[in-house]
């Protein structure tokens, strides 16, 4: 009975030894495993990861794009314009007096000719050369609005003054110099007015200008 006993526990370590190895053999398994498991999960986060990213960089560059495209479209279309330089502007002046009226007058064109739309406001700057010098007209009471001049469109504006009919010389009238509303560069052109305005007793110019859009209103 007791070489049985002995046997049975023999045979009871020889199993456990054997569940031990084997255990440890699964386990050593598991762990050289694991790492390889581990680094394909980093590569094909990696790629993925890649792919995102790639797919976010072209997002945001769309994205970006759409943004540019949008404030470009914004400052063109924000009613911001820029006001009509004298470079871009054709100006010309013709008699304008209608019979019966009390003075005469003289309307002056600005055409746009600046490949733009632009702005302008109020009231040019207008003098007459005389033989006594130069005549700056003054400024009418009417109001002054501002306008959108587009590429290619016209606006005017009259010059009204006395008609000399003194019966004496008068003041012989030579030219007329405009600078445009907010401008500092003027035009010199011909006057195609009367040659001659009445002398006047210096108390004030006899010549008024409108402001712009006013040539044909009595301005």
């Amino acid at each position: 009975m007791r070489v049985r006993k002995l046997t049975f526990a023999a045979l009871a370590v020889a199993a456990g030894l054997s569940l031990t190895a084997c255990n440890g053999d699964d386990g050593t398994a598991q762990s050289e495993q694991t790492p390889a498991s581990s680094a394909s999960s980093s590569t094909g986060g990696s790629d993925s990861g890649g792919s995102e990213q790639g797919g976010g960089e072209e997002a945001t560059g769309k994205n970006s794009g759409g943004q540019g495209t949008a404030a470009g479209t914004g400052s063109n279309t924000d009613g911001k314009v820029d006001k009509c330089r004298t470079d871009e502007l054709d100006v010309t002046a013709a008699d304008s007096t209608i019979d019966g009226d009390p003075e005469a007058s003289v309307a002056v064109t600005l055409k746009n000719g600046g490949g733009r739309d632009c702005a302008m406001s109020g009231f040019a700057g207008v003098d007459l050369k005389t033989s006594e010098g130069a005549l700056s007209a003054k400024r009418s009471g009417q109001p002054a609005e501002r306008m959108l001049l587009k590429d290619g469109e016209s606006v005017s504006f009259g010059i009204n003054y006395p008609p000399n009919e003194s019966g004496g010389s008068g003041v012989r009238v030579t030219g007329l110099v405009v600078t445009p509303p907010g401008e500092t560069k003027p035009v010199t052109l011909e006057w195609p007015g009367e040659g001659t305005l009445p002398v006047t007793d210096g108390s004030g110019s006899p010549v008024t200008v409108g402001p712009i859009g006013s040539a044909g209103q009595g301005g």
